[in-house]
């Protein structure tokens, strides 16, 4: 099985981005983290619905991003939080998800999210990456601290592509998260990828 997440963001797409979630939905990485970060909570609940339908066809999973009532209502049990909202959701909201995983940027961050209920995490950014130009990455120390620090899964985000993914394993992460080298690559570079 992949260790590989696919982080949604329609804008890098060159094609229609549903088209572009199916090619990659069959591929079946580890999941899909649906994060359209300028939507509103009604506009993301329209694309989410289309977007785990796809997924379920191909027995992907499909983890919806931020909105947790959206998530509710559409019965998505999985669900990825920036560690703010993590703070914020009751124990009754965090009951409804049977996973709920957490963006952080320091070993301090990851222990919260851990204790807040976190399954996994996402820790970045690890490398040079265009969504965070003109900020330093992190590296492979900070990646291998973070894994060190908790016992739950770790997936590195930021640059990370089928070039570095080895070094992102022996750093102790569980696997990584890849964006625009899965919105925008060629079609036919998508399992190569994912299955790396």
């Amino acid at each position: 099985m992949s260790d590989i997440i696919c982080v949604t963001n329609r804008k890098l797409c060159k094609e229609d981005f549903l088209t572009r979630i199916e090619s990659i939905a069959a591929v079946h990485p580890k999941a899909v983290i649906l994060r359209e970060k300028d939507l509103t909570e009604a506009e993301y609940a329209q694309l989410a619905e289309k977007v785990m339908e796809i997924c379920g066809k191909y027995g992907t999973q499909c983890i919806l991003h931020t909105f947790i009532n959206a998530a509710v209502k559409l019965g998505c049990d999985s669900i990825h939080l920036p560690l703010p909202v993590l703070r914020q959701a009751s124990g009754e909201d965090k009951a409804k998800f049977r996973i709920i995983g957490c963006s952080c940027h320091s070993p301090e961050e990851a222990r919260e999210a851990e204790s807040l209920g976190a399954a996994y995490i996402t820790a970045g950014h690890v490398f040079a990456t265009d969504c965070k130009k003109g900020l330093p990455p992190r590296g492979l120390d900070f990646l291998s601290n973070v894994c060190r620090t908790v016992d739950i899964p770790v997936y590195a985000i930021g640059g990370i592509s089928a070039e570095n993914m080895e070094d992102v394993r022996k750093a102790g992460a569980a696997g990584g998260c890849i964006m625009s080298g899965l919105m925008n690559c060629p079609r036919e570079s998508l399992r190569e990828i994912i299955m790396n």
